[in-house]
C-alpha cells in the first residue's frame, strides 16, 4: 500500500489534470486570436467561478502537503501537520468531485475523466480514511497535545511573539467596546503600533521603514497582520492595509522626491492613510470611475478633485487620502485615463467631518459621513465628497510620467493588500478556532462536554485543517511576492482564505449555540468581521472571474497568450 503522503500527492496530481482540462475547455470557448476575450469568458461565469475556487482550494491543500514534506525531510517524522494536510487534500477532492458532478458538460469533463475524479480505489480509500471517526479522534488527541507548527524563522517568530503580546495586552481588552459601541480606534493602539514600527513593515530601511533595502519582506507583514487580526480585525489588523497600498504604489511608480518625502511619513505613522477608489456606482469596475481631477494653474499649479468616493475606510481620522481619479476626461480610455493623487486633509474623530481649504491651499471643500456597518468597526468607512479639493502637482504619484498609470500603480498596491487581507482572515480564523476549542470543552450538553461529541470533534478538525492550509498557502504567496512574482497567487489565496474565514467563524459561532449569537461572546464579532473579507480588496466574484479564472484560462491557451 502507498504511504498516505504518496496517496495525497497522487490524488492532487489527478485533480490538477481535471482543473487543467476545465481551463483548456474554457480557453477553447473564450479565446480569440490567441487571447482571452473577456466578454466570451463571461458567458461561462459559473464554470469559471468553479474553476477558480477549485484551484484555490487545491493550491492550499498542496502547500499544506509541501509543508509536511519539508518537516519530514528535517527528520520530524509523521506529524500533526501531515495529518491535517491529508484531511485538506481529501476535502478538496470531494469538493472538486461535487462541482464536476453538478455540471460536467459546462466544465468540459467527459465521462472517462469524470470517473477519474476521486474514483480510483486508492483515492476512495484515502478519502474515507481521513473522515473516519478513528482518524478524527486521533487528530483531536494531537491537537489537544500541541498547536500546529507555523514554520517561521527565528526573526519571524520574534515578530509574532512581540505583536501577539501587544495585541493581547493593548488591543484585546478594548476590542469588544470598539465593536459594540462603534468607537474609533483608540490612541493607545495607534501610538503603540507606531512605536513598534508597524507602519514601516513594507517600507525599505533607507526610507525610514524596517524592511531590508535589498529585498521585500512580505512575510513580516503577514505575520504581524495575523497576530493583530487575532485580537481585532478592525481595531488593529487592518491599520496597516492602507499605508501598505500607498507605499507599494509609491515604491513602484513614485518619483524619488515622492519616495523621500512620503515613505518616511508613512513608516512613522505621521501620515495616516485612507484609500479612495470605490464610487457609489463603481466598485471593482474601477475603469468606469467618474471622480475627476482637473488640472489648474492656481495655487502654484496642481489638480482640483470633484466627485464622490465611498467605502473610504479611516477617511475621517486619516490626514492623507490616496485618491484614484480620472485625469483624462476621455472616458473611452477607461482605466488608462486614471491617476493617483495624494490629498492631504485635517484629521477628525467621529462619524462625520467637513473641512474647507483656504489661502494658498485653494478654496476646496471635503465632507465625509461614516456608513453604518454590521461589523468591521473601529476605523469607520466613509462616503467622501470632494468639491474643488486642491492637490499640488507634486502629489501626483509618478509626476507627469504617472499620468494614466494610476490603475496599474493601484494594482501594485492591491496585490500586497490582497495578501494582507488573507493574513487578516488567518487572524480572525485563528481566534475563532481557539475560542471554539475552549468553549467546547467548557460547555456541557446532556451531561458531558460538547467536545466529546463526534459531530463537534469533526467540525473542529475541519476548522483546524482549513486554517493550517490557508496559512501555509498565504506564506507561500508572501514568499513569491518577495521574489517579484505571485500577484495572481496573492489573489488566489485571498479568494480562498476569505471564504474559509466566513465558514470557520460560522462554525465557531454554532459550537457556542445560543451564546454564539450574543454580544457577550467575541465569537459573534469574529463572524460579523469575517463577512466583510470576501467583499473588500477585490470582491469574491470579480476576483474569481476577472483575475484568477482569467489567468488560469490564459495559461491554458496553446502557445504564449496575452490578456486582451
Amino acid at each position: 500500500m502507498s504511504s498516505s503522503n504518496d496517496l495525497a500527492r497522487q490524488a492532487l496530481t489527478a485533480a490538477r489534470e481535471v482543473t487543467r482540462t476545465i481551463a483548456a475547455h474554457l480557453a477553447q470557448k473564450s479565446a480569440t486570436n490567441g487571447k482571452v476575450d473577456g466578454e466570451r469568458l463571461d458567458q461561462h461565469q459559473v464554470a469559471a467561478f468553479d474553476l477558480a475556487h477549485s484551484v484555490a482550494e487545491l493550491t492550499a491543500a498542496e502547500e499544506a502537503v509541501a509543508f509536511a514534506e519539508r518537516q519530514s525531510v528535517e527528520g520530524k517524522g509523521p506529524t500533526l501537520e501531515a495529518a491535517l494536510a491529508d484531511w485538506s487534500v481529501a476535502e478538496a477532492l470531494i469538493n472538486l468531485r461535487v462541482r464536476v458532478a453538478m455540471r460536467p458538460a459546462e466544465l468540459g469533463i467527459d465521462a472517462k475523466l469524470r470517473l477519474r475524479t476521486v474514483q480510483s480505489s486508492e483515492d476512495v480509500e484515502f478519502v474515507e480514511r481521513q473522515f473516519a471517526s478513528a482518524n478524527v479522534d486521533a487528530l483531536i488527541a494531537k491537537l489537544e497535545a500541541r498547536s500546529t507548527t507555523r514554520g517561521l524563522t527565528g526573526d519571524q517568530q520574534a515578530y509574532a511573539d512581540s505583536f501577539r503580546q501587544f495585541a493581547e495586552k493593548t488591543v484585546a481588552p478594548r476590542a469588544e467596546a470598539i465593536h459594540r459601541e462603534d468607537l474609533l480606534v483608540p490612541k493607545e493602539i495607534v501610538d503603540g503600533l507606531k512605536e513598534m514600527g508597524c507602519f514601516g513593515l513594507s517600507i525599505p530601511q533607507k526610507y525610514g521603514g524596517i524592511q531590508p533595502d535589498e529585498k521585500p519582506d512580505n512575510m513580516g507583514m503577514v505575520v504581524v497582520t495575523e497576530e493583530l487580526s487575532r485580537a481585532s480585525l478592525a481595531a488593529a489588523g487592518s491599520l496597516i492595509t492602507r499605508p501598505e497600498i500607498l507605499s507599494k504604489a509609491i515604491l513602484k511608480g513614485g518619483t524619488e522626491e515622492q519616495k523621500t518625502e512620503w515613505l518616511p511619513k508613512l513608516a512613522s505613522g505621521e501620515a495616516m492613510v485612507a484609500v479612495a477608489v470605490t464610487e457609489p456606482d463603481y466598485g471593482s469596475d474601477v475603469a468606469g470611475i467618474k471622480v475627476m481631477a482637473t488640472r489648474t494653474d492656481k495655487f502654484g499649479g496642481g489638480w482640483l478633485i470633484n466627485g464622490v468616493k465611498t467605502w473610504c475606510t479611516f477617511g475621517g481620522f486619516a490626514n492623507t487620502i490616496m485618491v484614484l481619479a480620472r485625469t483624462d476626461p476621455d472616458f473611452s480610455k477607461k482605466h488608462k485615463g486614471l491617476s493617483i493623487l495624494i490629498a492631504e486633509k485635517p484629521s477628525f474623530d467621529g462619524h462625520e467631518f467637513a473641512c474647507v481649504q483656504s489661502g494658498g491651499a485653494g478654496d476646496g471643500k471635503m465632507e465625509g459621513k461614516a456608513i453604518p456597518t454590521i461589523g468591521y468597526r473601529g476605523m469607520h468607512s466613509f462616503e467622501v465628497a470632494f468639491e474643488n479639493w486642491f492637490v499640488p502637482a507634486k502629489n501626483l504619484v509618478g509626476g507627469e510620467k504617472g499620468l494614466g498609470q494610476g490603475f496599474y500603480l493601484q494594482m501594485e498596491g492591491f496585490a500586497g493588500g490582497r495578501l494582507q487581507t488573507a493574513a487578516r482572515a488567518l487572524g480572525v480564523m485563528q481566534a475563532a478556532v481557539e475560542t471554539a476549542d475552549r468553549y467546547s470543552r467548557e460547555r456541557t450538553i446532556f451531561g458531558k462536554p460538547e467536545s466529546e461529541y463526534g459531530l463537534t470533534r469533526h467540525k473542529l478538525v475541519r476548522m483546524h485543517a482549513a486554517v493550517h492550509a490557508c496559512r501555509q498557502a498565504t506564506y507561500r504567496a508572501a514568499r513569491l511576492l518577495d521574489e517579484g512574482k505571485g500577484v495572481v497567487d496573492a489573489s488566489l489565496i485571498k479568494l480562498y482564505a476569505c471564504r474559509t474565514a466566513e465558514w470557520v467563524t460560522r462554525e465557531a459561532m454554532q459550537i457556542h449555540g445560543g451564546m454564539g449569537y450574543a454580544e457577550e461572546f467575541p465569537v459573534s464579532r469574529y463572524f460579523l468581521d469575517a463577512r466583510v473579507l470576501s467583499i473588500f480588496e477585490g470582491a469574491e466574484e470579480v476576483l474569481a472571474l476577472r483575475v484568477v479564472a482569467r489567468s488560469l484560462v490564459e495559461d491554458a491557451i496553446p502557445g504564449k497568450a496575452e490578456v486582451a
